[in-house]
């Protein structure tokens, strides 16, 4: 359906009371998945996000969820636009995670439910939703493999499937992409765990269902017009907003070019010019000078590329305003061909999503001079077994993953946060009791990391120290950045610590790590730095150790000011399984 722009200018009120509604809508949606998935990923790490979008496919209004889930999904959606055109009836529901399609990497799989007006039988609204699922095949379990080199190791691709089809779910469709495809390269397997992971697609359905169901309801007090106008307003809202913060930079800074350059730990450079048109009020990315696509994971799809660059945009402004395309429409993004930004379709990708994003995120800020570097990292962590093994036969088994916090970088007039995920991630992290009820694994420490922070006027939060033992034999894997550069301080501030990665192996015999002449006891276990992208065959016993980057600190410190900056308060919230569920009853 087109949408007529309104001719007149927008009450306030009913614009703050269409935003909120709006946004209301995708946090309903958001608790429905969280309480009828069943993944640890999805129910307790909230790797999830839930959005409306407007009948074009521009993203409308979405709740607090995953910043580089947000920014993307409006590619998904237009992907599905353009490909089944005027083929979707009331019924349908399509399944994607190309990264070719609008997707952001393979685990990460976007349901989307087109909402139809019951008049006129025309698409108004799609609702729609993605998620991180812990395991979609691939060369190793979890299906974050730091040693990919082509999208075939990383799992199931889905260009797009209708899995609901006029109101039948596929489920034969879903275990032929999902098991049998993945299966045909090779040294990789189909989902080790098919069952948890069509039950959360499934949650992922009834969500977006929900969404369908109070977008229908909005429409019916309203009227259709009165929705898409305001639908309208607030995005032109969110463009204002932009354009003023542009007009703004560029008077604070003196000048209309801005420019940032910040290197991966193999020392990829991701290189930004900003060009301000004052006038206007917008302005022009342009990445030119950027390293080449890599051999390995961290190529960035177009999709994530834009998430990072409309979350700065809404991040920068100091309005409450929902993230919106509108944040994007003054401004032009200029990626190089052939760049780490924009691959070849058989790239793999899958650390592009939750690493480069982040050095995106960094370069973007730093040219803006908007403050420090966070940890910039993910601190991406699977473990798992199954898959096949040595003579091709497929063994069942399952994968778990986690992104692990670190350091906030400081800026002029506040101290960084100490142990937060960071900028595009905003998942939590498992939680130790469910980790360990769960999986065989024993966590020995989990707290701050002292000292990581950069120093500065204002100081840098600290990293975080997270060490578990696994109980039996599995294959473990680390996917991480910020181990050999470490986060920038601004403004004279200094930078944070680097990350490290330790493996904390048990000495056995079989694996020639004891001479005959020496004594287990007397050796102690081996302590072996894996760098940030590893994945080893750890026995029982054996430990993994990471330690998370800081973040950067702001400003030279005053004479003396080092020894006695003030210390990080830390404001803990009530935890645990009853405040939880208390808080998930208040919200209904």
């Amino acid at each position: 359906m087109a949408i007529t722009k309104p001719s007149s200018g927008p009450d306030p009120i009913l614009l703050t009371l269409f935003a909120n509604r709006f946004m209301s809508v995708a946090e309903a949606m958001g608790r429905s998945l969280q309480q009828t998935s069943i993944s640890t990923n999805i129910k307790e790490r909230l790797d999830f996000s839930c959005a409306l979008f407007a009948p074009d496919g521009d993203l409308v209004a979405n709740a607090p969820f995953i910043p580089i889930h947000l920014g993307s999904m409006s590619f998904a959606v237009k992907y599905q636009m353009k490909l089944h055109g005027k083929d979707l009836k009331d019924g349908d529901v399509l399944m994607t995670n190309s990264p070719h399609a609008g997707g952001s990497h393979l685990p990460d799989i976007t349901i989307i439910t087109p909402v139809f007006d019951k008049g006129t039988n025309e698409i108004i609204f799609f609702t729609a939703s993605r998620g991180h699922h812990a395991d979609i095949g691939g060369i190793l379990p979890g299906s974050m493999p730091p040693t990919s080199v082509n999208i075939f190791e990383e799992g199931a691709e889905i260009v797009s499937l209708k899995i609901v089809d006029d109101s039948v779910f596929d489920k034969k469709g879903l275990y032929e992409y999902m098991v049998e495809k993945p299966a045909q390269y090779p040294g990789s397997s189909g989902c080790r765990n098919i069952k948890d992971v069509e039950s959360d697609l499934k949650a992922q359905i009834a969500a977006n269902h929900k969404g369908v169901q109070l977008i229908r309801a909005i429409v019916d007090d309203y009227s259709l017009e009165t929705v898409q106008e305001y639908m309208y307003h607030i995005r032109t809202n969110a463009e204002n907003s932009v354009r003023r913060l542009l007009r703004d930079v560029a008077k604070r800074s003196g000048t209309n070019v801005l420019s940032a350059v910040d290197y991966l730990d193999d020392g990829t450079p991701i290189q930004l010019k900003v060009d301000i048109n004052e006038e206007e009020g917008s302005a022009v990315l342009d990445f030119e000078g950027t390293g080449c696509e890599v051999r390995g994971n961290l190529n960035s799809p177009i999709s994530v590329v834009h998430s990072a660059v409309i979350y700065c945009m809404r991040a920068m402004l100091n309005v409450d305003i929902p993230l919106n395309a509108g944040c994007l429409v003054p401004i032009e993004i200029k990626i190089p061909k052939k760049s780490l930004l924009s691959p070849s379709r058989t790239a793999a990708v899958c650390g592009g999503n939750v690493l480069t994003s982040q050095r995106i995120v960094d370069v973007v800020l730093k040219a803006f001079h908007a403050c420090a570097a966070s940890q910039g990292c993910t601190n991406n962590v699977t473990f798992g077994t199954g898959g096949k093994d040595k003579n091709g036969v497929a063994i069942a088994g399952w994968g778990y993953y986690e992104t692990i916090a670190g350091g906030s970088g400081a800026g002029s007039g506040w101290h960084g946060t100490s142990g937060v995920h960071t900028h595009i991630t905003n998942t939590r992290i498992g939680d130790v009791e469910i980790l360990e009820r769960r999986y065989p694994v024993l966590m020995h420490r989990f707290g701050l990391r002292p000292g990581s922070a950069g120093k500065g006027k204002w100081n840098g939060g600290d990293g975080v120290i997270r060490e578990f033992e696994v109980m039996q034999g599995m294959q473990v894997s680390i996917l991480s950045e910020r181990r050999t550069r470490a986060p920038y301080g601004m403004a004279g501030g200094e930078p944070a610590m680097m990350g490290r990665n330790t493996w904390i192996k048990q000495r056995r015999m079989e694996d020639g790590d004891i001479p005959e002449e020496t004594s287990k006891e007397d050796l102690g276990p081996r302590h072996i730095n894996i760098g940030g992208k590893a994945t080893v065959f750890m026995g029982k016993g054996d430990r993994l150790l990471i330690e998370t980057p800081g973040g950067g600190g702001w400003g030279k410190p005053d004479e003396g000011q080092l020894e006695t900056a003030e210390e990080h308060k830390h404001a803990w919230e009530v935890r645990g399984s009853f405040a939880e569920r208390a808080a998930a009853q208040a919200g209904f």
